[in-house]
């Protein structure tokens, strides 16, 4: 039986408890071997993260350990500029050639990734998992994607996390932070007490 392994991108800035949750409801409802969390050098996608790589990087790693199935990879920071995910599923497929890889990505990205580089040979390289968050569906797949969608459904290489979001973002907690308030709540106690070390989003 071939090793399953789940790849989850992202800029973690800061990497937070819903990071955390989805990505072991992801090992669980697809039964993987590993959860491979993939901090962002450059995302083109978003604008510039505001935190270091190092620090993003160190964070995530905290983070992982609290799970044995977790682990952390710095190939998106180390490859430097814009980084896509295509090229990044090559580099894993070259890695692990027998293994079955996912990834993982929210509902708005599934909504867009007709625009992404070499998406239709990416879908043949990877299967994908989507974790629903921002209230969208199916129903509002473009046209691009009508194809594609319908097959992956019926041959499971497309998966629809079941286990709901938790309602943290990153976003709320620098703001948070920015303005002087606590968000201990919201992260792994490891990635608090570096958060604090590091003196990170303070105003």
């Amino acid at each position: 039986m071939s090793t399953r392994i789940g790849l989850f991108g992202g800029t973690f800035d800061p990497i937070h408890k819903g990071h955390t949750h989805i990505a072991r409801a992801f090992a669980d409802e697809l039964k993987l071997d590993s959860v491979i969390f993939l901090p962002a050098g450059d995302p083109y996608h978003k604008d510039g993260a505001q935190t270091p790589s190092e620090h993003r990087l160190a964070m995530t790693e905290l983070a992982a350990s609290a799970d044995p199935r977790f682990a952390v990879s710095d190939c998106d920071i180390v490859r430097g500029g814009a980084t896509y995910t295509f090229d990044t599923v090559q580099i894993f497929r070259q890695q692990f050639p027998t293994a079955e890889l996912w990834w993982l990505l929210g509902m708005d990205s599934l909504l867009k990734l007709h625009t992404w580089k070499k998406w239709q040979t990416l879908v043949r390289q990877t299967n994908i998992a989507v974790a629903n968050r921002n209230g969208g569906s199916l129903a509002q797949a473009p046209r691009e994607l009508h194809g594609w969608l319908g097959e992956a459904l019926q041959n499971g290489s497309l998966h629809l996390l079941q286990a709901p979001l938790l309602d943290i973002s990153s976003s709320d907690i620098r703001g948070r932070l920015k303005n002087g308030f606590d968000a201990a709540e919201m992260l792994d106690g490891n990635v608090w007490h570096y958060i604090r070390k590091h003196k990170l989003y303070a105003a």
